[in-house]
């Protein structure tokens, strides 16, 4: 006897969900860092923007919370071969802290405390595609989860989504971070399973 009847497929998925190729659904949260949680003082938390030109646009706790935000739900797609539907965040869109930048540039490095760095194109960060998100699930962000504020960048694999961010670096030329220093793939998309450098 067949362990699974024919034309048997398992519960239906929600339509407006797809898995990327080899990923898995959790309703989990899971918790991957680099290194230690680094702890970050309200008081002494800054968010700067620097340009290829050195100008620097530089926000502290009470004026980064002074600007709009907004609340998307997004999923997530780790490349630890996690996903996540329908999370739900509260924070400020790169939009918005970008729209008085002027730059030429066409890359990022994003810098975290704790002295991780991730790279991307800038445009991955435009046209309401990135957030510093502060809020996961209607609560203050956890530290485990990147807390007091995370990069969150949904359309590419999750640890481009840098936690406890402090600023981005925007570069005429593109330089790599942490992760990609070590075998990660530059980009990083998960439709395309770009895990790793040569996906």
């Amino acid at each position: 006897m067949p362990i699974i009847s024919r034309g048997f497929h398992g519960r239906a998925r929600d339509a407006r969900h797809k898995l990327p190729p080899g990923q898995y659904e959790t309703a989990d949260f899971p918790v991957l860092s680099a290194g230690p949680t680094p702890t970050v003082d309200l008081d002494d938390w800054e968010f700067t923007i620097r340009t290829e030109t050195g100008a620097r646009h530089i926000w502290n706790w009470a004026d980064f919370m002074a600007l709009p935000a907004e609340t998307p739900t997004v999923d997530l797609h780790c490349v630890t071969k996690w996903s996540k539907f329908d999370t739900e965040w509260q924070g400020v869109s790169l939009d918005v802290l970008l729209e008085a930048v002027a730059t030429g540039a066409e890359y990022a490095l994003v810098h975290s405390y704790g002295d991780y760095t991730t790279n991307l194109p800038l445009e991955d960060l435009l046209d309401g595609q990135a957030w510093i998100a502060y809020r996961y699930d209607g609560e203050e962000l956890a530290p485990e989860h990147g807390g007091p504020a995370r990069l969150l960048i949904p359309h590419l694999y999750f640890w481009k989504s840098a936690k406890w961010v402090r600023g981005i670096q925007l570069l005429d030329d593109e330089e790599r971070g942490f992760w990609e220093n070590i075998g990660y793939h530059d980009y990083g998309d998960p439709w395309r399973e770009q895990r790793y450098q040569g996906d």
